[in-house]
C-alpha cells in the first residue's frame, strides 16, 4: 500500500492527543476543554481516512478541507488550554508543530488538487 503522510502523521498527532486528554481529565480535573481538544484533534485522521475511501475527486477534496478545518480548530483549543495554564508551554508547542505541520501538508494537497484541475480544464478547453 502506498505511503500517506497526512494519514500517518494524523494518527500519531491523534495518539498524542488521545494521551494528553487522559492527563488533563486525569491530573488536572479538566473536562470540557479537553474533550473539545480531543473531538477535533482524532477527527483530522478520521475524515483523512475517509478521503483515501472517497466516491470521487470532489468527495476528496471536501474531506480533506473537513480535516484541514479541524486541524485548525484543534490548534485553537491547544492555545486556549495553553493559555489557561493546563498544559505547560512546551508541551503546547510541540503540539501545535504537529498542526501547523498537518496544515501545511493538507493545504499542499488541496493546492495540488486545485492546480491538477485547472491543469486538466487548460487541457480539454485546448482541444
Amino acid at each position: 500500500m502506498k505511503e500517506n503522510i497526512a494519514v500517518e502523521k494524523s494518527y500519531a498527532f491523534a495518539l498524542k492527543v488521545v494521551k494528553i486528554n487522559y492527563y488533563l481529565i486525569d491530573k488536572k480535573r479538566e473536562f470540557v476543554l479537553s474533550k473539545q481538544m480531543l473531538r477535533s484533534g482524532t477527527s483530522i485522521g478520521a475524515n483523512l481516512e475517509e478521503a483515501a475511501g472517497a466516491q470521487s475527486r470532489a468527495d476528496f477534496i471536501h474531506k480533506v478541507h473537513i480535516a484541514l478545518k479541524e486541524t485548525r480548530e484543534t490548534d485553537y483549543w491547544i492555545r486556549l488550554i495553553r493559555d489557561s495554564e493546563l498544559l505547560s508551554l512546551e508541551e503546547a508547542e510541540l503540539l501545535r508543530e504537529d498542526c501547523v505541520e498537518i496544515v501545511k501538508i493538507l493545504t499542499k494537497t488541496l493546492k495540488t488538487c486545485k492546480t491538477n484541475d485547472s491543469n486538466k480544464l487548460q487541457i480539454t478547453n485546448n482541444k
